[in-house]
């Protein structure tokens, strides 16, 4: 059993990425500028805007954060929206998901340009990487092509199952695979005999956000499975009362696994390196 170490991969891809601005702004140019929208206090939200600015720093991209209160309206926010997109200094917006009940996440998702839309979200961008056309992919499936691609994983004729259908993972995730030549299966909460596609896998790639659901005997010998999933589970032993857990039972699991993700330190890390990856390309992509 190997690890995919998505911390030790994310750093050397974001010391490429410092090294690639540094010559940018050498050469008199100006470094990519990514802006963050946030609105309310969700806790988790936070925190994960502020290790996307830290990353920014990391790497030498100028970086802005907006922050706006829970109550903020539906068309307040859109109007931040569009001021940013006629921003010719900023390259890259993100609004931080999830928003505020009485706030329609895809009418903003659709309102933010597609030549700044860094997280992939936008029709636009997710047609163009359907049809296999460059564009900003969404991060998370980015940052997994980038963990596989380091470790030389074989994808080329291979059986990949990805279990969960979201717009942000699931769905494109099975496209990217297509892609990279495997023959895929997408399951979900309506799958009928799950574990019988599971066990013939090469490939798992558990994405639906219910912790330790995939099992040791629901794999096959040998197979890659990378756990997308991130939930706390109250543990009362722990300093903070919760401990992070994936998808995958990981007791039971990594022992037949050829390469595994731990959680944390897998996928989350190379979510935030997909972002760098398209933010540093959003400044020749759309030009």
């Amino acid at each position: 059993m190997n690890l995919l170490n998505g911390n030790e991969v994310s750093q050397k891809i974001k010391l490429e990425i410092k090294s690639k601005v540094e010559a940018m702004r050498a050469a008199g140019k100006k470094a990519p500028h990514l802006a963050a929208i946030l609105v309310g206090s969700d806790g988790a939200s936070m925190t994960y805007v502020a290790a996307k600015e830290k990353d920014c720093h990391e790497v030498g991209f100028d970086s802005t954060v907006l922050r706006f209160d829970a109550n903020t309206t539906e068309e307040e926010l859109i109007a931040e929206v569009i001021k940013i997109n006629n921003n010719p200094n900023i390259d890259g917006l993100i609004v931080q998901l999830p928003l505020p009940k009485h706030i329609n996440e895809k009418r903003i998702t659709e309102t933010i340009s597609y030549k700044k839309d860094v997280d992939g979200f936008h029709p636009m961008n997710v047609g163009m990487m359907f049809k296999g056309l460059k564009t900003f992919l969404p991060a998370t499936p980015f940052g997994i092509i980038k963990l596989i691609e380091h470790y030389g994983i074989e994808t080329s004729g291979k059986y990949c199952v990805v279990i969960g259908r979201s717009d942000i993972v699931g769905k494109p995730m099975s496209a990217l695979m297509l892609q990279k030549n495997c023959t895929v299966t997408v399951c979900h909460s309506k799958t009928v005999d799950l574990p019988s596609y599971t066990q013939k896998a090469d490939i798992v790639i558990a994405a639906l956000g219910r912790p330790g659901f995939l099992k040791g005997d629901m794999v096959k010998e040998g197979a890659v499975v990378i756990d997308v999933g991130i939930t706390r589970v109250e543990d009362a032993t722990a300093k903070s009362g919760f401990r992070l857990k994936g998808d995958v039972d990981f007791e039971s699991v990594a022992p037949k696994s050829s390469f595994i993700t731990p959680v944390p330190g897998g996928v989350g890390p190379m979510t935030r390196v997909g972002l760098l990856l398209n933010t540093l390309e959003a400044i020749e992509l759309f030009k």
